[in-house]
């Protein structure tokens, strides 16, 4: 059998947690610094704009129609293939604000006539998307993402205890905003398909914390009296040939993606890539160190507990036995 990582492996993820859980808070701060001050380049879905549906002859194809549409004086131009290949048809989103947003279609039109007669080609249908139905989309989205993380939190608290659900819920925010925070330096436009792909994440970083707390859980009760740092250890190591074998075999299938599925999806591969990176990376070093914290801190509070005598309950309770039925 083919493995990655030779059993018995003992890499101490542990003993540099602080290290690792330092650096991934200073990421956070810089991100939320950077998203006050530089902002996300948000698309037409989140600021207005208009959709623009046409029909262009056989003779041409999205390279060409993005090229003609670029000479025009159209903002946040988007190009993108939708039905059949035959059929020809294209949707156009451009960026705009309430004054020029009835003006798109007409920048559109002027830019392909300049190429081509108005009989070989149509305008099939336009939609406008105002600024505030876009602002009210934004603050939807912004809600999907936390909706997403209480789920989360419930899920994993109902599966394992307290001690692990924040660990898994902070792993996935950090993901989430690191993820955010290199679109904000790359200035990548931030659009709906970009919010699925972090949505996707999320579910997907989730499953990964999970396959580390199972084998964490299942370390602890086959060896009661090991140190949680043990524990943790341990379980890490045994599942990381799984978790980095699983990545990078879905970080190829999102890189073919992202490599050879052209523009339209170019985005949101690149999204999943740099998730799948990071949520690997919280997996291993984030959601594991927290853990270890909030089991320690459990723990010194059930002793402080005792000491102060609120550990005792008081009022004895006993279970009636069941009664013997006799024939």
């Amino acid at each position: 059998m083919f493995e990655i990582i030779k059993p018995g492996t003992q890499i101490d993820f542990v003993g540099k947690r602080f290290m690792w859980m330092g650096i991934s808070i200073i990421c956070i701060l810089l991100t939320f610094a950077l998203f006050l001050t530089k902002g996300l380049n948000y698309g037409i879905d989140f600021t207005g704009g208009a959709e623009v549906q046409i029909k262009v002859p056989a003779t041409w194809d999205i390279e060409q129609v993005r090229n003609e549409l670029q000479k025009s004086e159209v903002k946040g131009l988007k190009v993108q293939q939708i039905g059949i290949p035959e059929e020809h048809q294209f949707l156009i989103k451009a960026q705009g604000d309430e004054s020029s947003l009835n003006l798109v279609a007409k920048q559109i039109s002027d830019a392909i006539n300049k190429v081509l007669k108005p009989q070989d080609w149509e305008v099939q249908r336009v939609d406008v998307v105002g600024p505030a139905a876009g602002s009210s989309l934004r603050m939807s989205g912004y809600l999907s993402m936390l909706y997403a993380l209480l789920c989360i939190l419930i899920y994993v608290t109902l599966r394992f205890d307290i001690r692990y659900s924040p660990g898994a819920v902070l792993a996935l925010f950090h993901d989430t905003v690191i993820t955010l925070g290199i679109f904000i330096i790359m200035q990548k436009q931030f659009d709906l398909q970009i919010l699925a792909a972090i949505l996707a994440l999320i579910g997907y970083s989730n499953n990964d914390t999970i396959i580390v707390y199972d084998r964490v859980r299942e370390t602890t009760h086959q060896h009661p009296g090991l140190p949680i740092e043990q524990a943790v250890n341990r379980a890490v190591n045994e599942t990381l040939g799984r978790t980095l074998l699983t990545s990078f075999t879905t970080f190829l299938s999102v890189f073919a993606l992202w490599l050879l599925g052209g523009k339209v999806i170019a985005d949101f591969a690149f999204t999943l890539m740099v998730g799948i990176v990071v949520g690997t990376y919280s997996s291993i070093f984030i959601a594991s160190s927290i853990v270890i914290i909030l089991t320690h801190y459990y723990h010194n509070r059930s002793l402080k507990q005792k000491l102060n005598g609120a550990g005792k309950s008081k009022r004895d309770i006993s279970v009636r036995p069941e009664p013997k039925l006799e024939a």
